[in-house]
């Protein structure tokens, strides 16, 4: 993988996520009991053979860096900063600098703006493909089968897509194939879908013809981004855009509904991702267990440490939960530390660290009994 540049988009806000992303980076978003979102496509990387993965920040870039330090930074494997990379290099992962160069790049407005801001970290040392992802998707992937149909097929890009529910697709670039596999028609965010395929947003690009293309686009009225500027112009271009398709589990967690209904997955009979292929980045110390059924859990994801009294169904908890005296928590999840009361009823929620709770269904009910 040395002559691939696997790139970290990474400057989501988590506006979309209401209080569950409101005072947290979304890449730092809790998920699945055991991690957080941004850890996904670093494992899959990691898991893929690469040693380094670029991160491409702008919000609340110091906090995000000393943590991907702290928890992915070893050996084998490191998240490189890019402009600040040398402040962290050869520091060991509990220790972290006391100070950062200034930033000298302006703010970065899109997805493709920020490939061609860091085109220095980009493309330094001439990769011959970059490989694309984002830090807010929930999915096990290896890479390496997608490289090798990239590179045999000589594709100017390959995205990856998958199928979804017709309702969802409006979130996502809608995407056309022909018979040969060939990209055809990207629509990005169609008002009125006329099709259940969608960008899955992890794509890897000929190195060459992905700065041509920045390169051309900058300083053009354009929209600075991958999927509504980039692609579209590779297509129009005439180049050849093959796709991959993503079989089992993969989310893009853009709405705290998504956030919930992907928490519920993995509680399924048959779960396309299960709980020993996500990431233990979260209090790695305490184990995860999914029990079916016994005294006061049925169908959930549980932490060790969990201190229940109550009645946990059908949700994911994390560690330092506690649940009071005769309290029921139904299709929620319980963020780490999170603490509900006694005799309280929790449905299609998510339960914050404050132990405030965060409506996500319209028949959602939540009933905390009165203070005194």
């Amino acid at each position: 993988m040395d002559d691939v540049r696997a790139v970290l988009l990474a400057g989501g806000e988590g506006r979309r996520l209401g209080r569950l992303g409101s005072g947290r980076l979304k890449p730092l978003v809790p998920f699945g009991g055991t991690s957080r979102l941004v850890d996904f496509s670093l494992a899959n990387a990691r898991r893929s053979g690469f040693s380094e993965v670029l991160l491409l920040s702008q919000y609340e870039e110091r906090q995000l860096m000393d943590d991907l330090h702290q928890v992915w930074n070893c050996r084998d494997f490191r998240v490189h900063f890019g402009p600040y990379d040398t402040a962290y290099r050869g520091l060991p992962p509990g220790e972290l600098p006391g100070g950062l160069p200034e930033r000298s790049l302006p703010r970065e407005r899109g997805t493709a703006d920020a490939l061609i801001r860091k085109a220095a970290h980009v493309f330094g040392g001439h990769p011959s493909d970059v490989l694309v992802l984002h830090a807010d998707h929930v999915y096990r992937f290896d890479y390496r089968d997608m490289l090798r149909e990239h590179r045999a097929t000589r594709a100017a890009l390959t995205i990856a897509y998958q199928r979804v529910e017709r309702r969802y697709v409006h979130l996502f670039g809608m995407v056309e194939f022909d018979t040969g596999g060939n990209l055809v028609h990207f629509t990005e965010k169609p008002a009125e879908p006329t099709s259940d395929l969608v960008f899955a947003a992890f794509c890897i690009f000929d190195a060459a013809r992905l700065r041509r293309y920045l390169e051309r686009l900058d300083g053009t009225d354009w929209q600075h981004d991958i999927s509504r500027d980039v692609i579209p112009a590779m297509l129009a271009g005439g180049e050849r855009i093959r796709g991959h398709l993503v079989r089992g589990h993969w989310e893009d967690i853009g709405t705290v509904d998504r956030y919930l209904r992907a928490h519920l997955a993995l509680l399924s009979a048959a779960p396309t991702l299960s709980l020993g292929h996500l990431p233990l980045t979260i209090r790695p110390d305490v184990a995860r267990r999914f029990i079916r059924g016994t005294a006061g859990v049925r169908t959930a994801i549980v932490p060790s440490d969990l201190d229940n009294a109550g009645l946990v169904e059908r949700s994911v908890v994390f560690p330092g939960a506690r649940i009071g005296q005769d309290a029921v928590v139904r299709d929620s999840v319980l963020l780490p530390g999170a603490e509900v009361p006694a005799d309280a009823r929790v449905g299609s929620a998510i339960v914050l660290e404050d132990g405030s709770v965060q409506p996500v269904d319209p028949y959602y009910s939540a009933e905390f009994p009165p203070t005194e």
